[in-house]
């Protein structure tokens, strides 16, 4: 039988064994923690160096005569992607505007199709004129009079919204015709849930009402956007193909909103009544 003093002397045998477990644990973790702080630092200076190398955290005032032998030079920088589009075709863009919005001329009731033979492939698109027979007209006065031919579509959107603009003369998102058009079709079943999907063409504008213009532009993947830009048109299949190509070249930016890096012009715009 164990006796009191040999109980007691087990019990704190069993206590220092649990005291040491707990002593190695903390050891351990400790010498883990220290390793990973060492790691990370690791990275943090040798990234520091690198930036340094490369300029990005250099003093503005490092003008002096020898800063450029203390610095090691950049690698150069890596090749572009190839550009996925044909060069343009020949012609100039057309520079005559208008005062005022072209007189009624097509036929809401009919059907009718607007064809973008760009650089980069051909997009057809099914214009949707009895919801938005202002935005349709306009696009076929303009497009009769060649106001979109040898224009470049001036901005790709990879981040957020998934679109590519169109129909600016400038190239840089300031041109119009001349006119505005009123908002249409706002209410189009396709925009629930304050979406425009992919296949859509609507009109971009000023961020006011009734401020569209001639620029366009084209979904290439369901978008978030509130229902202010008139829809007027649905995109074919090979045309979302040719987007899907303009936007896996990316933009001019990194950021997900600028130019894009294929070469987009639309060298042909037509509109046919089907």
């Amino acid at each position: 039988m164990v006796s009191q003093e040999q109980r007691r002397r087990q019990l704190a045998r069993e206590k220092f064994l649990r005291q040491q477990q707990r002593r190695t644990s903390a050891r351990r973790k400790a010498n883990m923690r220290n390793s990973v702080i060492a790691s990370v630092l690791g990275v943090v200076v040798i990234g520091s160096v690198a930036l340094y190398t490369t300029g990005v955290l250099k003093n503005d005032d490092d003008k002096k005569t020898n800063a450029s032998a203390d610095v090691t030079p950049s690698a150069p920088p890596t090749k572009k992607a190839p550009d996925p589009c044909a060069k343009p075709a020949a012609g100039s863009i057309g520079k005559e505007t208008w005062k005022k919005e072209p007189a009624m001329s097509i036929d809401t009731s009919a059907k009718y199709t607007m064809k973008l033979a760009t650089t980069c492939g051909d997009i057809g698109i099914a214009l949707k004129t009895s919801a938005a027979p202002h935005t349709v007209n306009s696009f076929d006065f303009l497009a009769g009079k060649g106001f979109f031919d040898h224009t470049k579509c001036h901005r790709l959107t990879t981040n957020g919204i998934y679109v590519l603009q169109c129909g600016d003369p400038t190239g840089v998102g300031s041109g119009g015709p001349g006119y505005t058009i009123p908002d249409e079709n706002l209410k189009d079943a396709s925009l629930k849930g304050n979406k425009y999907p992919a296949g859509t063409v609507a009109m971009a504008n000023t961020g006011q009402k009734h401020t569209g213009g001639s620029q366009f532009f084209l979904v290439y993947k369901d978008s978030p956007l509130p229902p202010s830009y008139t829809p007027f048109g649905t995109i074919d299949a090979a045309g979302l193909k040719v987007l899907d190509k303009i936007a896996a070249a990316g933009e001019n930016t990194g950021a997900g909103d600028g130019a894009p890096n294929a070469t987009v012009v639309i060298n042909k715009a037509t509109v046919t009544k089907s």
